[in-house]
């Protein structure tokens, strides 16, 4: 199974709204704060690029808008292109003007997670980390904290897309481990998320600048996520042949 993935920006957004559905255009109007409306915006349009790129539509507006992304019944992102769902499992995150999706085949369990690299509180550890998680925080050198507190974070948020749980489910029931330290040409590193005796899930993350992604996938294999390229050009964005052709791989 492949899973892809795409970050965009605020600069990246179309100023105009015609590339929202009628139903994506009822739900942006009536959210009261404008963060939490750019916010939204953002994460939508980072999702519509990703799978078109995936399934190979058309990226102008009239076929953007004919893509709906919405909320299933447990919460989780689900895709409709013409009134009907569409073959792709995404997960969205986004975090202080960026935006990250991660796209795989349809019914895969999948979760993603945009996270900045900032000093969690020793409250906040004790809260929302388990107690073996707790141990591997204070074993780091001081200077680690930061980025481990704020990673192991990031893989829960991930895996609980993945449960389809979010944050109704208490943090400390997913464990997170690092397998022996590897990274690939893209900078993934792997990681593990425990969740009840049985179920286990591969993971992986990387860092840019003060920035962390995290993506959880139900997948026996080594997870080396794709990144879809956002190219602009006079007409649009160019399609992603690549993607569309490994999807299902």
């Amino acid at each position: 199974m492949n899973v892809f993935w795409l970050e965009q920006t605020e600069p990246d957004l179309p100023a105009a709204d015609d590339w929202l559905s009628v139903g994506e255009l009822h739900v942006l109007r009536n959210m009261r704060f404008p963060k939490r409306r750019a916010d939204w915006r953002l994460g939508r349009w980072a999702a519509k690029r990703a799978v078109t790129f995936c399934l190979g539509l058309p990226s102008g507006p009239e076929k953007l808008a004919s893509l709906e992304i919405r909320a299933a019944a447990s919460g989780e992102p689900e895709v409709i292109f013409c009134g009907r769902a569409a073959a792709v499992a995404i997960s969205i995150s986004h975090r202080s003007g960026v935006a990250l999706c991660a796209v795989a085949p349809s019914g895969a369990t999948l979760g993603c997670d945009l996270e900045l690299i900032e000093p969690h509180s020793d409250a906040f550890t004790a809260d929302y980390l388990a107690p073996e998680e707790q141990d591997l925080v204070l074993k780091s050198p001081s200077y680690d904290r930061a980025l481990l507190v704020s990673l192991l974070w990031s893989a829960k948020e991930s895996a609980l897309k993945a449960l389809h749980q979010g944050l109704r489910l208490d943090t400390r029931s997913v464990l997170v481990d690092f397998p022996l330290p590897s990274c690939d040409s893209a900078g993934w590193s792997p990681l593990r998320v425990r969740y009840g005796r049985d179920s286990i899930y591969q993971g992986c993350w990387s860092r840019s600048g003060n920035f962390l992604r995290t993506i959880v996938a139900a997948t026996s294999l080594h997870l080396i996520p794709i990144e879809l390229k956002s190219t602009k050009t006079r007409n649009g964005y160019a399609d992603s042949s690549q993607a569309r052709e490994s999807l299902h791989s």
